[in-house]
């Protein structure tokens, strides 16, 4: 009977050994690259939607930035590795809904002060910019009404700033490559943890080999 065990560990053995380490490691390395691939595309087709939020809110036309905006959150959701960090903020939309406050703010004894301030900065500057927000406050300042027209009209940022989530997995070429890694893995530490029982069982209950 003790034979026959030894046997049929040896045999185990054996077929454990059929496929060699190396060689599922060499398969573990290609299936890494490509997941690794598959992840980084993801993410390239987050930022490639993510411009066009912001061409389309450059050019000032909400129902096509909120077109975008949907593209762009249907995408994040639905694959993995595509997080958004701080996401995407429309700063052409918040500068400008600003201005209308400015302007409706500014209107008083002497005028349209933003206006003769814009008429003052807007040469300078070709378009917006910390300079040029600097620029238009000390225009401002120059007014009794101005000096603090900037601090006490306030728009909040957050309308303005989408954040999406993606997925910790998802069915898609990055997901199901990444299953496959981790099938491959499993088969290298299973084996290895495997091959080392039976011959611990070899050296400890069959003092003959």
């Amino acid at each position: 009977m003790e034979v026959v065990d030894k046997k049929q560990v040896r045999r185990r053995i054996n077929q454990l050994q059929r496929i060699k380490t190396w060689q599922l490691v060499i398969l573990f390395c290609l299936a890494c690259f490509v997941s690794a691939t598959f992840l980084r595309l993801n993410n390239i087709g987050m930022v490639e939607r993510r411009e066009a939020v912001y061409t389309a809110d450059k050019a000032g036309d909400n129902k096509i930035t909120q077109s975008r905006l949907y593209d762009l959150q249907r995408y994040v959701s639905a694959h993995m590795n595509t997080d958004m960090d701080k996401g995407a903020f429309l700063v052409a939309a918040y500068n400008r809904d600003k201005q209308i406050l400015l302007e409706k703010a500014s209107v008083g004894v002497n005028g349209n002060i933003y206006k003769k301030a814009q008429d003052v900065c807007a040469p300078r500057y070709s378009s917006w910019s910390p300079a040029y927000v600097q620029c238009t406050v000390s225009e401002l300042a120059k007014y009794p009404a101005g000096e603090s027209l900037n601090s006490t009209v306030y728009l909040s940022p957050g309308p303005y700033s989408h954040v999406y989530v993606s997925p910790m997995w998802s069915p898609d070429f990055a997901g199901w490559s990444l299953v496959v890694c981790v099938v491959i893995l499993i088969m290298i530490l299973s084996r290895f943890i495997s091959v080392v029982i039976l011959r611990m069982l070899l050296r400890s209950h069959y003092k003959s080999i």
